[in-house]
């Protein structure tokens, strides 16, 4: 799913209003009715009171029709105008007149000192003060009011986007937004439901299809897009009958020290269990025989030293190269991962002190194969990127750093986002689960052997990331957030792949069942 920018937003209704030769506020009409359809097929004319706060541009303007459409089917609605400036929108204004003409209770208008309404904690707020083109300081008595529906405790629901939200900017303070249960969105999601310093700011979001011109919605090049189970099918390579292990590719993972050869395991365990014809483990001496014990179906080559990577030799031909899991920093480590580099023609999946090396040694960097893959967690990142003022601060550090270096860089969280170049791939999978030892070992394993299979490094980083969220998903319904191990991710990586292929009604069936059965 495409995630529009704001400028983007203002086009496709300018076009739509061209191309379907509608007015302005045709469309407004068309997204408010659009929330009403959701009020009322959740209601059906429940008198639960409503409390409709609008602004005095578009975004009000939806709050009027809203409100407009549910006086006449008969709901107890309460509506205000926050009126924080003189200037209104001309689809506001015709929205006022005509809910003037259905309601006997005109809206009430809120200003500057005068005393806001008594709401119950059972009641319902929509709020429709400000929309993504709010470019203005709130008044203070505007964040006062905010305050006052945080503190009623009312279910709030906003309309495209909280109000005090920029759809490209982090506020500069929590008393700056509205806090919504839940933000009914228009056409697509907002970046900033996505990252982590504003996406707190609503709890649930949910897209309204206001019947945007299609043509616009297809052709038009976005900066981020949503990745979802729709976005995930078409890139999976389904095996030929005829196919055998050499026609899925060879995997090394290159990685462990003494005490750290766990890492190792988990991400030689996940390429295998995704689908990489061979494993081979490239680790120190001390970490054959457990992985020979523990791990029959992998390969096992070892460094000459005990306990740490110290000369990275082999007689085969990978296919890709993972490195960095639980391998250390030391000089000798990073001496043999910088003669590697120098004679290395595999493509490259870098995680943990992988990482860490490059952010010491910013040198080696040049050294990288073209998209290479780097998996840093949010500290490792640091280290490579340098700090960061906000999430989109972030964003912009991770695109230079992309374009510059052709690399592929994932940051990992609650919504991984994959990056290269100027693009963002954000992932809808996943849960707090992950919160885990080894999570990221795993995911290193899954990319890894994605490219084993003949994925572009790209679609295996995004296809990764994906079938790691939805594994753990899938895991966390058997064992809960606090229970979930990197061990059991890769268990389920299998019903991942196999949920790519269900059916809706089969996926609801399954979830009765489940029901049933608890």
């Amino acid at each position: 799913m495409k995630i529009f920018s704001k400028e983007q937003v203002y086009e496709g209704d300018r076009l739509t209003v061209e191309r379907q030769q509608i007015s302005s506020v045709d469309l407004m009409e068309r997204a408010g009715m659009a929330i009403f359809g959701w009020f009322h097929r959740r209601m059906q004319g429940a008198q639960v009171p409503i409390h409709i706060f609008c602004g005095i541009g578009n975004n009000g303007g939806d709050g009027l029709v809203l409100a407009r459409h549910l006086i006449l089917d008969g709901y107890n609605v309460k509506t205000y105008i926050v009126n924080y400036s003189d200037k209104r929108s001309k689809d506001f204004l015709i929205n006022y007149d005509r809910i003037k003409q259905v309601s006997k209770v005109w809206p009430t208008l809120l200003k500057e000192g005068d005393d806001f309404p008594e709401i119950s904690e059972k009641d319902i707020i929509v709020d429709a003060i400000f929309g993504i083109g709010l470019n203005r300081p709130i008044h203070q008595w505007v964040l006062f009011l905010f305050k006052h529906l945080d503190e009623s405790r009312a279910f709030t629901l906003s309309v495209d986007i909280p109000s005090g939200l920029q759809p490209d900017k982090v506020p500069e303070s929590d008393l700056c937004v509205v806090k919504a249960n839940y933000t009914l969105s228009f056409v697509t999601p907002k970046l900033v439901f996505f990252l982590p310093e504003t996406a707190k700011y609503t709890d649930q979001w949910e897209v309204l299809d206001i019947g945007f011109d299609m043509q616009y919605v297809f052709e038009v090049e976005t900066e981020a897009n949503l990745i979802g189970k729709n976005e995930i099918l078409p890139l999976y390579k389904p095996r030929d009958k005829f196919s055998h292990k050499g026609s899925f590719g060879h995997s090394l993972i290159i990685g462990g020290s003494y005490g750290k050869m766990g890492a190792v395991i988990l991400t030689s365990r996940a390429a295998l269990s995704v689908g990489s014809g061979l494993v081979t483990c490239y680790v120190p001496q001390c970490g054959y025989a457990l992985l020979q014990s523990v791990f029959p179906e992998a390969m096992v080559i070892t460094d000459s030293d005990e306990t740490q990577i110290t000369n990275i030799s082999f007689d085969m031909k990978p296919t890709v190269i993972g490195f960095g899991v639980g391998i250390g920093t030391s000089v000798d480590t990073t001496n043999a991962f910088e003669a590697f580099l120098k004679s290395n023609q595999s493509p490259l999946v870098i995680d943990a002190d992988g990482i860490n090396i490059l952010a010491n040694n910013s040198e080696l960097l040049k050294l990288l194969p073209p998209e290479t893959v780097l998996t840093p967690h949010p500290k490792e990142l640091e280290r490579l990127i340098g700090a960061w003022t906000n999430d989109f601060d972030k964003l912009n550090k991770v695109k230079a750093f992309s374009k510059k270096h052709n690399v592929v860089v994932i940051i990992k969280g609650a919504h991984s986002i994959t990056v290269y170049q100027d693009k963002l791939y954000v992932n809808s999978t996943g849960n707090p689960g992950l919160a885990t030892a080894g999570s990221g070992d795993v995911l290193t394993g899954m990319i890894t052997g994605l490219i084993a299979q003949g994925y572009d490094p790209l679609i295996a980083s995004v296809f990764g990331v994906y079938l790691h969220g939805k594994s753990a998903d899938i895991a966390v319904q058997d064992y809960g957030y606090e229970s979930l191990i990197a061990s059991y991710v890769i268990h389920y990586i299998g019903e991942a792949y196999l949920d790519l292929f269900k059916q809706p009604e089969q996926l609801q069936q399954e979830e009765d069942d489940e029901k049933g059965n608890t």
